[in-house]
């Protein structure tokens, strides 16, 4: 049995940026940490009021923010991944989703976190429940850590899930917005995890199960 589910919105409500820059004002700079928060601002407040599309600008933000790791090494990768996971993530995760993923685990489930969240905090998550990974690729070079591909999103998550895991389909999948519907379309139980308004209304065209409350953004 293979259980596939997003991550961020659906595992927790943290953010990764957030996570980072807390990182980066508790390990390396105080001010640079402050600068980041202000710097961003003016898009944060086009993106609450929907002037910008809220997904788009949160995925931005992420990929910008691999910048904030000054003189990027494996070990500081690791301190800073494993920072933003135990002060931010997991203090905010969705217990009653990571619950079920445990459950599937303990009965004998392949467990796999599908996100485009960079793969190193990724996986600081995906070892507290049993899980494996499958995120966006990157690597460090001349002290920066970089991409290595495009965000694994939209339909390329589902592709990848589908090409790692050799299947055609997986058995049961969790996402919370629109941009999870590739996703949850190629399992056999699909569940929309607290999901937005586009998908809420997908999953009940479909019959599919809703769990937990619509929040105001997916």
């Amino acid at each position: 049995m293979i259980v596939v589910s997003d991550m961020m919105g659906t595992l927790t409500t943290g953010s990764p940026f957030l996570g980072l820059v807390d990182w980066v004002k508790n390990n390396q700079s105080k001010l640079r940490a402050n600068w980041y928060l202000a710097s961003i601002m003016p898009s944060y407040l086009l993106a609450k009021n929907g002037i910008i599309d809220w997904q788009e600008w949160g995925q931005k933000l992420m990929v910008d923010s691999l910048g904030y790791i000054k003189d990027a090494n494996p070990e500081i990768v690791k301190h800073a991944s494993e920072w933003t996971v135990e002060h931010n993530l997991w203090k905010k995760r969705r217990e009653d989703v990571v619950v079920r993923l445990v459950k599937h685990r303990e009965d004998g489930a392949k467990v796999y976190i599908a996100s485009s969240v960079v793969e190193p905090f990724i996986e600081p998550f995906a070892q507290r429940i049993g899980a494996q990974t499958i995120g966006t690729p990157v690597k460090i070079e001349n002290g920066r850590l970089q991409m290595v591909s495009e965000l694994m999103k939209d339909e390329k998550k589902i592709e990848q899930v589908l090409s790692r895991l050799a299947v055609d389909r997986v058995d049961v999948a969790y996402g919370d917005t629109i941009l999870d519907v590739p996703l949850l379309e190629h399992a056999d139980y699909p569940v929309a995890v607290y999901p937005d308004a586009k998908l809420k209304q997908i999953a009940l065209d479909k019959g599919w199960e809703i769990t937990g409350d619509t929040p105001k953004y997916g």
